[in-house]
């Protein structure tokens, strides 16, 4: 069964299209504000997202972005604005349709399976493209085990790329150096949890334009690291 994550702040509205979502045969999980939303949206296993714009704390559009700086999965955005500026702006960030409000839920329903159609003929073409993950000019090819930086393959060792994977698939989260220590090495070094610091220094040289003043991966001081997107 597959999973809708819908995002919209109007009670009625969102149980009025999961209702017809879930007859469908659609598992649907709503949230209705936007910080919600952002995050089960980039933590959530989901095959796809309706997404209103207008939305209490994060808006569609802030989502919009950060969904598909990390994720390929269909994005639909939800609007009463017509404005053509809005639906070129939602677009341009990644989304794959505007909906315009109001709609018939029957016409809702008919665009998520054909969008959902669409990307597994497309995952079915491409599987090499789902096996690569794209962030600040970042390639990380988790196949191949190679990462690319603004075009350029940059070596990694097998620590490091673990350990930079990880931290991309986990993004704007807080991750203190035990968790990130168990998670990548394990029970297999027996080095202590200093070994996340040296490793986190040598990722920010490799991806930092300015290692000194780091804009993606973050010191948060007191908890751990976190992975700006």
């Amino acid at each position: 069964m597959k999973k809708i994550l819908l995002i919209e702040d109007d009670v009625s509205i969102a149980e009025l299209q999961r209702d017809y979502l879930e007859i469908n045969d659609f598992s649907v999980n709503i949230q209705h504000t936007g910080d919600a939303g952002l995050q089960q949206a980039l933590q959530g296993n989901n095959d796809l997202i309706i997404l209103d714009i207008m939305l209490p704390g994060v808006n569609g559009f802030e989502i919009c972005k950060q969904i598909r700086a990390v994720k390929d999965i269909p994005i639909l955005l939800v609007s009463a604005k017509k404005e053509d500026i809005d639906k070129i702006r939602g677009l341009g960030l990644g989304a794959d349709d505007y909906i315009t409000k109001p709609f018939s839920p029957s016409e809702l329903v008919a665009r998520v399976k054909a969008h959902l159609a669409r990307y597994e003929r497309l995952a079915g073409r491409s599987q090499a493209k789902t096996n690569t993950v794209f962030v600040h000019g970042i390639s990380i090819d988790k196949s191949a085990r190679k990462v690319h930086v603004n075009g350029e393959e940059i070596p990694f060792t097998t620590k490091e790329f673990d350990l930079l994977l990880f931290l991309v698939m986990h993004p704007n989260q807080v991750l203190s150096k035990e968790q990130l220590y168990e998670r990548i090495w394990g029970m297999e070094s027996a080095a202590d949890v200093s070994t996340v610091t040296v490793h986190i220094r040598k990722l920010r040289e490799k991806i930092e334009r300015d290692p000194a003043h780091p804009k993606f991966l973050e010191t948060v001081w007191g908890a751990g690291y976190r992975f700006n997107v």
